[in-house]
């Protein structure tokens, strides 16, 4: 718990401050993205949305949670993301609306999230959205109550090693109509956190970094 609440202090205090963005994102994006990053712009027509990146106490160290998304016909299918979706009209703000999908995702009761700040809003063209992701912690290990329709499986990710520079690799993937791709990833208990939610990770990982 001490580990836990030293690295949510040291972390709200990084994250007041100017933020690496688009340049540590792209350390982990696939070469399309780079390629076309300079033709990338945010449409005035963008929907908006919002991922949790969770904190919490494991047995040795502290977690982050991930789902497993379901099969679908979509450009998000069966992919490794941070819980979350898109704002809603009812949401005050996109913190409540990462802090609502959470809770309909998984079950964590959005009351017990403390929020510490977010990261910078990344574009993700392939679903038209502008995601911003919220960071937060609970002060207990949370018990899962995964939705069936939405999500397929739970990934607890250990922080030592997604911090790890083994845990950055390039992998081989099936994407769209069985095209295999080679993507840098992040490579942890055999899963591949590719995509947005590696850039997103990627920029996580160097604030924490510089915050120590």
């Amino acid at each position: 718990m001490d580990a836990l609440l030293e690295l949510m202090d040291n972390l709200k205090k990084r994250l007041a401050l100017p933020l690496p963005g688009l340049e540590a994102q792209l350390k982990m994006a696939g070469m399309r993205r780079i390629i076309r990053q300079g033709k990338v712009q945010v449409p005035d027509d963008f929907k908006k949305a919002a991922v949790l990146i969770l904190f919490y106490p494991g047995d040795e160290d502290v977690k982050l949670v991930f789902i497993r998304r379901n099969e679908y016909r979509g450009a998000h299918s069966g992919q490794i993301s941070f819980p979350g979706g898109r704002y809603e009209p009812e949401d005050r703000d996109l913190t409540e609306t990462a802090l609502r999908e959470t809770e309909e995702e998984i079950g964590i009761n959005r009351n017990k999230v403390k929020i510490i700040g977010l990261l910078t809003d990344l574009y993700i063209p392939p679903s038209h959205f502008l995601v911003t992701p919220v960071v937060g912690y609970i002060t207990e290990r949370p018990i899962f109550h995964p939705d069936p329709e939405e999500v397929k499986g739970i990934l607890e990710v250990s922080l030592k090693d997604v911090l790890s520079e083994e845990t950055q690799q390039v992998k081989k993937i099936t994407i769209f109509h069985g095209i295999r791709w080679k993507v840098p990833c992040f490579y942890v208990n055999e899963a591949v956190i590719w995509g947005a939610t590696a850039m997103i990770l990627s920029e996580l990982t160097e604030v924490i970094r510089t915050g120590y």
